[in-house]
């Protein structure tokens, strides 16, 4: 599913314009992972959401460049992150998933939740349509993500 915003109708705070900046951050590192992931295991599932989650990384570029953000995730190869604090989180996020398939799952798992939990919670705070319609459709793909992700780990 492709998120592509409404035109521009209001205005973020800087604490929402950080904010989309860090989830361009997590989109870029789970897509990352999962690309590895399927690397590994040749799990479909990891090659699915790793697509999905380029579309997202689109997404919320669309909106960082539309508000003049800068992108941090601009010029990073895979792998690569501009804070060390994300490189620490996939760093070890990695080194988890590629203990066994299992492992993998779980870590997709716990990204997705993640994901619900912090989209939900910006959603309570966001003012501006465009911003919100996009965070929106993320957090919808993000639950079928968890539901995909699940039943693989139920298998």
């Amino acid at each position: 599913m492709t998120c592509v915003p409404v035109p521009a109708s209001g205005a973020l705070t800087a604490s929402q314009r950080t904010e989309l900046a860090s989830m361009a951050q997590d989109e870029k590192l789970a897509h990352d992972l999962y690309a590895q992931f399927y690397e590994a295991y040749h799990l479909r599932a990891f090659d699915n959401i790793a697509t999905a989650e380029s579309s997202h990384l689109q997404a919320l570029r669309t909106l960082l460049a539309r508000y003049g953000i800068t992108d941090p995730t601009a010029g990073q190869a895979a792998g690569h992150f501009s804070t060390a604090a994300a490189q620490a989180t996939y760093d070890r996020l990695l080194a988890q998933g590629k203990t066994g398939e299992r492992a993998a799952l779980a870590v997709a798992r716990d990204l997705e939740q993640g994901d619900i939990t912090r989209y939900g919670t910006a959603l309570n705070r966001l003012t501006a349509p465009d911003a919100h319609q996009v965070l929106q459709h993320l957090k919808e793909a993000e639950s079928r993500h968890l539901s995909a992700v699940s039943y693989w780990i139920t298998r």
